[in-house]
């Protein structure tokens, strides 16, 4: 296979995980960046490194000569569709063969959220573009569950806002074995495939709190809150009001059950079963565990 991959939002948690499950396969790595201070780890990985913004239509040929397939991941947010755009344009003009896109779970023109009604437009352009395409829809992460790490380790607890809800939740690294298993197939096998990688079944919150207690062997619980405790933390972080609002929207539509549901997508395609919430607390519980006090 000699072929040139192109993989968009490099750093982040899936295209990280991306260019794991790739290591030792013979497709060549390129990565684009808008950031040169970012490219000297992937470069000590051998990935090749090309700076430019899906922001900026005219920083993109050169990242996309010689480019057979794009794995297209746009950051989340209003300017979504226009990134997605340019690369597609971009990727048109360089003679592309492929685009394997990261789109949204539920994505759709009357999803719950905004993220989801926007994902559906860049779908729909992928759709139409001319080129072999696949689109992952993938469940919610669960690798979001590291940003409740310090509650969990410092006080045996983690606040969200999705009541009851029970989700499909999948491991990012799931979702990357699977973008790797389409993209080294070949363009064919998988054109106009449109997957949602999930977890093995759907669980609520209570259930993860439970599952974490047992491999952390500590006490965990869960505990429901108020859209804005929520959104007051996340202002907290610097988190934009645009995505405050979208999370929200997301937290609402769980809590509601629209994410109650699992698929056999990564177990068909992949071949093995995806990661369960325990087999995921088991290879981070260092990041759940608080360091012991040792007491006179």
């Amino acid at each position: 296979m000699d072929r040139t991959l192109l993989i968009t939002g490099a750093t982040g948690t899936v295209s990280s995980a991306l260019i794991d499950a790739l290591e030792d396969t013979p497709l060549r790595l390129r990565a684009l960046l808008r950031d040169e201070a970012k490219a000297a780890p992937l470069r000590e990985r051998g990935v090749h490194t090309v700076v430019g913004d899906l922001g900026d239509p005219r920083s993109l040929p050169p990242a996309f000569e010689g480019v057979h397939d794009l794995w297209l991941l746009t950051p989340n947010g209003p300017q979504a569709p226009e990134n997605a755009m340019n690369a597609i344009w971009a990727a048109r003009r360089a003679g592309v063969e492929r685009v394997v896109r990261l789109s949204a779970v539920g994505a759709a023109h009357d999803a719950p959220t905004r993220s989801g009604r926007l994902h559906a437009l860049s779908d729909h352009e992928t759709e139409r573009s001319g080129l072999g395409w696949t689109i992952l829809r993938p469940h919610w992460f669960m690798q979001n569950l590291l940003n409740e790490a310090d509650g969990i380790a410092a006080e045996g607890e983690f606040r969200l806002n999705m009541g009851g809800g029970r989700l499909g939740m999948v491991d990012a690294r799931d979702i990357a074995a699977l973008a790797a298993t389409v993209l080294t197939d070949g363009p064919d096998p998988h054109h106009g495939a449109v997957y949602t990688p999930t977890g093995p079944r759907p669980v609520s919150f209570d259930e993860v709190a439970a599952e974490f207690a047992r491999v952390l062997a500590a006490p965990v619980r869960y505990v429901p809150a108020a859209d804005d405790e929520i959104e007051a933390r996340l202002r907290g972080f610097g988190v934009p009001d645009w995505m405050v609002g979208m999370l929200t929207e997301y937290a609402r539509a769980y809590a509601s059950g629209w994410g109650d549901f699992t698929t056999t997508d990564v177990q068909d395609v992949v071949g093995r079963p995806p990661r369960s919430v325990a087999d995921f607390a088991r290879d981070h519980a260092h990041a759940f565990t608080a360091p012991r006090t040792v007491t006179a």
